[in-house]
């Protein structure tokens, strides 16, 4: 079978080894071990491999680079107009020759691929909607339009959109699914961890502004300023790192406060396992793996009611939803105070705090890849079944 992945996701080459952000690697390493060819279009990049990189495991893979494109600012827009037939002549000549199309989404080149799709109404198809499905959700209208076009069962057909959490108003072509980081294997006894010396808070994401960086920085600042033994550590990089560093060295904080920047997979994991708390104070997510991923080792997750967050942390059970809605917003100052205080209650009740970090391990360890890869193997045989 050959199979056609249409991904914006940038991708470096060495050597005859093709290389990309390490969890959208290793998930298709997954897909891509149910078929005989796997063909790649993606934006070809020159940078240096960084550790959170992996390559592909298929060894019959036949890579076609297309541009990036960009719907910020009017340059970037003229720009893509003039990329865009290119770029659609490329995803069409790729559908034609797959026998399954695979699109990552959302994301600019998902949205053409949506679009292009629309012509192959009797192939074998997968979405995965790797962002926020909620319909209420403020997002910009490229990602309304693949929502409303994958949603469309006249538009897309023979197509199974996988995305986070279940929604009112979906069609028969959504699927509610999930993601995984760690296997059956690494299911070892959970850490035991208390709260009488310091008590550890782990952030793992892109320093960007949606995902909120600083209200973490802060959230951990309000409770050492209360008096207690709290450190956080931020694994990732991004254009907010200078911003952050300025503010923990202005406050005084660089003895509490690390920025550790993009580790390997060990290096984070390790961290997991010492971690009391995993923040993530995000503005938007689909399936937060960084939450994902502490749980299974015991951390408490501490989040934002967004997409199918409130249904990982169990409404609360496993773990605290944050009062934080917007960076910019006027409550701000009130939400960082009542989330505090949220904190400072888990804190000072260790019954409650290991009742939740069990929670948090058991319902992170019933998604291992074990699981994944039998429910990816499940549909592609669904898939035969249907086609024949």
């Amino acid at each position: 079978m050959k199979f056609a992945v249409i991904t914006h996701v940038p991708h470096i080459q060495l050597k005859n080894l093709y290389f990309a952000y390490g969890p959208y690697v290793n998930e298709m390493n997954i897909w891509s071990k149910y078929s005989d060819e796997l063909i790649v279009l993606a934006p070809m990049q020159k940078a240096d491999k960084t550790a959170m990189d992996c390559s592909y495991h298929n060894s019959n893979i036949q890579f076609v680079p297309i541009g990036q494109i960009s719907l910020r600012g009017l340059q970037a827009v003229l720009n893509a107009i003039l990329k865009t037939p290119k770029i659609c002549r490329q995803i069409f000549k790729a559908m034609r020759q797959a026998d399954h199309i695979h699109l990552r989404c959302p994301g600019n080149i998902g949205l053409l691929g949506c679009l292009v799709q629309i012509l192959f109404p009797n192939k074998s198809k997968t979405a995965k909607y790797a962002g926020n499905w909620d319909p209420k959700a403020k997002q910009p209208w490229s990602y309304r339009l693949q929502k409303w076009i994958l949603n469309n069962t006249f538009l897309t057909r023979n197509m199974q959109v996988l995305v986070y959490g279940e929604w009112e108003g979906s069609t028969k072509n959504i699927k509610p699914f999930f993601t995984a980081t760690y296997s059956e294997a690494d299911k070892v006894p959970m850490k035991p961890l208390n709260l009488k010396g310091d008590i550890h808070f782990i952030f793992v994401g892109a320093l960007v502004s949606g995902k909120n960086p600083l209200y973490a920085v802060q959230l951990v600042e309000g409770l050492y300023k209360r008096g207690y033994d709290v450190c956080l550590d931020l694994y990732g990089e991004g254009i907010e790192r200078n911003a952050l560093e300025y503010y923990i060295i202005s406050n005084n904080i660089d003895n509490i406060i690390k920025l550790r920047g993009n580790q390997n997979q060990d290096t984070v994991t390790n961290a997991y396992q010492n971690s009391h708390f995993v923040l993530l104070p995000s503005k938007s997510e689909g399936w937060p793996k960084a939450l994902a991923e502490g749980m299974f080792w015991g951390c408490v997750p501490i989040a934002v009611p967004i997409s199918c967050v409130p249904f990982m942390l169990g409404y609360g059970e496993r773990g605290a939803l944050l009062q934080m809605t917007r960076e910019h917003s006027s409550n701000w100052r009130s939400n960082l105070e009542q989330d505090a205080q949220q904190l400072e209650t888990i804190i000072n009740d260790e019954i409650g705090f290991d009742a939740k970090r069990k929670k948090a391990l058991d319902w992170s360890r019933k998604y291992t890849l074990d699981v994944f890869d039998s429910a990816i193997k499940k549909m592609i045989n669904h898939e035969t079944y249907y086609k024949n």
